[in-house]
């Protein structure tokens, strides 16, 4: 097992596709039952290169990785000086969680991981990660791993994730249960034509710049990082899983969102839309061009769409699954003993509340 930057193995990594090769671990369905775990963009080494570079390039990056016979383990992790480490993301993240390579069963995944969490105390006294998914095990298998190995760890709810599972379902089938408000909305703004509607797959800087203007009109706030996003879009066009949605009023862009597909998976990245047409609905016409592309032609069987608990976001989604934050402290490390007199502090309290 070794501790490495991300420098040393992606930022110079000759063959990156080996990096690529991820797997492990088993997502639940909706009956409970683990199936084949979803590797993606929030698993890829180049989503963590993009995201360091561009967004967390003032804090080290650090790679913790154990190896055995062809199996291996990554927990991409950045420095945070005297507050330990944290995961490697941010607002752009919809999961965080350790990045399995060859093919690793649930007993190897574990030992793997475990190893790698008794190597962390020589490089720090605490790690905080999130978000963190559970449906598939990762937050229980990081807690229970690290626990084993001497580590205090508090596990909480930090975020929401809603979600839609097609259910081998047309999108016909899945807008007609959708609420009746919605589909009179469309149906309304629809016939009136106001609206024309493209969806792009190829990287199109003149509609990128239409995205980021809407963005600046819209009701959102400022973005945080909009350089990452441009990169982002670029290298998910160059593979083929780009899904732009521009929807114009008079040849001007009034409504935008950023999509990608993958291995079965539409995620919603961004959406926005100019508030001076509001009445018109561009977004939502926007949405309901979108899913139906992704359900029809892409033949996704789940739509994500991130983090966050947006009223609106029910209207379109079935499911809400929860993200959590993970918090481990070394107990021998001085360091970490003022984090542990606040947890017993708060347990203390929660005690007496109760009381």
């Amino acid at each position: 097992m070794g501790f490495m930057t991300l420098n040393d193995e992606y930022h110079d990594n000759p063959k990156p596709g080996i990096a690529h090769r991820v797997s492990g671990g088993c997502d639940a369905d909706r009956t409970g039952q683990r199936t084949a775990r979803r590797t993606g963009l929030f698993d890829r080494a180049l989503w963590f290169d993009g995201l360091h570079r561009h967004c967390l390039a003032a804090q080290a990056p650090h790679i913790a990785y154990a190896a055995e016979d062809g199996d291996a383990v990554k927990l991409y992790l950045i420095d945070n000086g005297r507050a330990g480490m944290l995961a490697m993301a941010n607002w752009y993240s919809f999961i965080w969680r350790p990045v399995f390579g060859g093919n690793p069963d649930a007993s190897r995944r574990r030992a793997l991981l475990e190893r790698t969490a008794r190597r962390l105390p020589r490089e720090t006294h605490r790690i905080v990660l999130s978000p963190v998914p559970d449906e598939d095990g990762s937050a229980s298998l990081i807690a229970e791993t690290f626990a084993a190995a001497g580590w205090l760890v508090s596990q909480t709810p930090c975020d929401e994730n809603h979600v839609l599972h097609l259910d081998g379902r047309s999108f016909d089938e899945y807008w007609a249960t959708r609420p009746g408000q919605l589909r009179s909305t469309v149906k309304r703004k629809g016939n009136k034509g106001v609206v024309d509607l493209r969806i792009e797959t190829v990287f199109n800087a003149g509609s990128w710049l239409d995205y980021e203007t809407i963005y600046a009109r819209s009701w959102k706030p400022e973005e945080g990082n909009p350089d990452f996003l441009r990169w982002l879009a670029a290298r998910e066009a160059e593979a083929g899983r780009l899904r732009m949605g521009i929807a114009s009023i008079d040849g001007q862009a009034v409504a935008a969102q950023f999509w990608t597909v993958e291995n079965g998976t539409a995620y919603i990245h961004k959406l926005a839309h100019d508030e001076r047409h509001i009445q018109a609905s561009p977004g939502t016409l926007l949405t309901h061009a979108l899913f139906s592309h992704v359900i029809d032609t892409d033949h996704v069987d789940l739509v994500d769409f991130g983090t966050g608990s947006d009223p609106y976001k029910r209207d379109w989604m079935e499911d809400v699954r929860p993200r959590y934050r993970l918090e481990m402290l070394w107990p021998k490390a001085p360091l970490a003993w003022p984090y542990l007199a606040k947890h017993r502090m708060a347990g203390l309290a929660a005690r007496f509340g109760k009381d």
